[in-house]
Formats: structure tokens, C-alpha cells, sequence
């Protein structure tokens, strides 16, 4: 199910929505149709506080809602790892490093890279309102709780903890160990941190995790 490992994102089933929304009463009403994003009646796109621009429940969103579809170019593992290692030479010199290859099956992944559906804007929160799931062979990004209008569509990318160093995380959750792991390593994460930081203060040479130029996420998107 959310992208290639170890350069893409696996979705990981851990929460936001630890606020409680009210979920709107049930009717055979149509939910309203907006005008802003051809791909889904529940979104728009706007400036994100996060990074870049970013996907925001135009209406509210109920929980267990599909909405929107990640879709993109079906591309093989191997065309997948070519792809990756071209992302990291742009990011290398400051050109746009995000992270838009879906991990989709054993065989295939998905890349939104040349898409325009805003599904690959959604950022990333280590407190996500949203989660990825692969339904029948397509990936889609689903409601955990009720979203009420406003709020911005985050999901947890997952990458592995191999590599995170090469993640900032910009959430700003207080759960949020500062760069993007998958929820169940990030206790070996912050023990990593608490041991470099350790390290630093006994050789007196202030931080010990280096400052490197992020991979950007798929949500993440130039302005």
C-alpha cells in the first residue's frame, strides 16, 4: 500500500484525530460538488503551513471517507529505483526533491511526478487526519475522522528509519520527533537523537545531526 521503500512511502495506520469532530447527521443528500478540484469533490488546494502547498477539506469530511484517488504512471520496481536516484541528484543541488512514487504492489509502484492531481500534494504529519489504502488495486487516501471544512489533509509517509536523516519533518506535532519515520520506529528514532545528542555535548562539539537538505515529501510542492 503509500510509496516505495526505502525512497518512496508505506502508509502506516497511526492517528491524528485525537480531536473529536462532530460527524454530520446522515442524509440521502448529495454531499456538496465544488468547483475547485476536478479529482474531488471534498478538497481544495491552497498554501500549507507545513510546506509548499498543501490539500484542504473544502467541506467536512466524515470518517472512512475516500477523498481522493493517488493516481500517476505504472512503472516497474527497477524504473522505480532509476527515478529515485535521478530525485536525489535534483535534490542534491536545490531543484525539487519530492517524493512522488507510491509503492502500489511486489511488481509495480506508482509515480504522480508528471500528474496533476492533487493527491500528491498531501503533506505528511506524524499525526495524520487521513491514512493511505490500497483498495482493490488503487491507492487511496482516507479519512480517519471526521475533518471538519478547513482543516489540511495530512497522512503519515512512513519511510523507513535507515533514512532519516534525509527527512525533516515540519508538522509541528507534539509527537513529532523531527523527521519522518514510520510510527513504530520512532522510539528508536528519538533514542538515536538523545544518544547523538549525548555524544555532542561529551566531545563539546554542539549537534551531532548534521544539517542536510531535505527530500522533499510528495505532499510537498515549490509554491
Amino acid at each position: 500500500m503509500k510509496r516505495i521503500l526505502p525512497f518512496a512511502i508505506r502508509p502506516v495506520f497511526t492517528t491524528r484525530c485525537g480531536l473529536k469532530h462532530t460527524r454530520p447527521k446522515s442524509s440521502s443528500a448529495r454531499p456538496p460538488q465544488p468547483t475547485t478540484s476536478p479529482h474531488s469533490p471534498w478538497i481544495r488546494v491552497a498554501g500549507s503551513v507545513i510546506h509548499g502547498r498543501g490539500v484542504y477539506a473544502r467541506v467536512a469530511i466524515p470518517a472512512g471517507t475516500r477523498v481522493i484517488e493517488y493516481t500517476g504512471e505504472r512503472i516497474t520496481k527497477a524504473e522505480a529505483r532509476r527515478r529515485e536516484v535521478q530525485r536525489l541528484a535534483r535534490a542534491s543541488v536545490g531543484n525539487d526533491g519530492c517524493v512522488t512514487i507510491f509503492e502500489l504492489n511486489q511488481r509495480y509502484d506508482l509515480d504522480a511526478r508528471d500528474t496533476d492531481s492533487p493527491a500528491k500534494l498531501i503533506n505528511h504529519s506524524c499525526a495524520p487526519n487521513c491514512r493511505a489504502e490500497n483498495i482493490r488495486g488503487h491507492i487511496w487516501i482516507v479519512a480517519r475522522c471526521d475533518i471538519p471544512a478547513g482543516e489540511e489533509l495530512t497522512f503519515d509517509y512512513g519511510f523507513p528509519l535507515s533514512e532519516w536523516r534525509l527527512h525533516p519533518c515540519r508538522c509541528g506535532e507534539p509527537s513529532c520527533p523531527g523527521y519522518i519515520v514510520n510510527s513504530g520506529q520512532r522510539w528508536r528514532l528519538r533514542r538515536l537523537l538523545r544518544a547523538e545528542k549525548r555524544r555532542a555535548s561529551n566531545s563539546g562539539r554542539g549537534s551531532a545531526v548534521p544539517q542536510v537538505e531535505p527530500a522533499v515529501p510528495a505532499g510537498s510542492q515549490e509554491t
